[in-house]
């Protein structure tokens, strides 16, 4: 185990489990939930917290109650990679509201984009006006979601 990650037991998996489905869960009914009195809960959650490994605690909203159902993920190739590019782009990335996710790949391509907007038309401007101008760009590929057979962030569960 690296020395940077706490030791965790099974009460501080079970509290990751349980606040992942409800984070805004009293410590009163996560207590009872794991099997283990209030006050220990209580110290495990803020140990928990103070070791980075509880990030924060956030809604999560409906993206087609807001009408933005239209997913597509995008392969790009970059002219160049060295750490300065890939800073840049990551920078450039990080303000477009439409990527919901972007990962560096290992493999045939160097990012894969995760891009939600209200539909077609819409993609097609964000990937004309946003993506195709980010540093380094050198081509794209894109595909589009059909459906979302499972959608989730992380679990906590381990």
């Amino acid at each position: 185990m690296r020395k940077d990650r706490p030791a965790l037991d099974r009460f501080d998996h079970a509290i990751l489990r349980v606040l992942a489905g409800d984070g805004r869960m009293s410590v009163t009914d996560l207590a009872q939930r794991i099997g283990l009195s209030k006050s220990p809960t209580q110290t495990r959650l803020r140990r928990l917290e103070a070791a980075g490994v509880i990030t924060g605690y956030r809604a999560l909203i409906d993206p087609i109650a807001l009408g933005r159902d239209h997913v597509s993920f995008v392969e790009v190739r970059l002219t160049d990679t060295r750490e300065a590019a890939l800073a840049a782009f990551n920078a450039a990335v990080a303000r477009i509201p439409e990527i919901e996710e972007a990962h560096l790949i290992a493999g045939n391509f160097d990012y894969l984009l995760k891009i939600r907007t209200g539909n077609m038309a819409d993609y097609r401007r964000v990937l004309a006006e946003h993506i195709s101008t980010l540093p380094h760009v050198s081509g794209t590929s894109t595909y589009v979601a059909m459906q979302a057979v499972k959608d989730a962030g992380p679990t906590g569960a381990g």
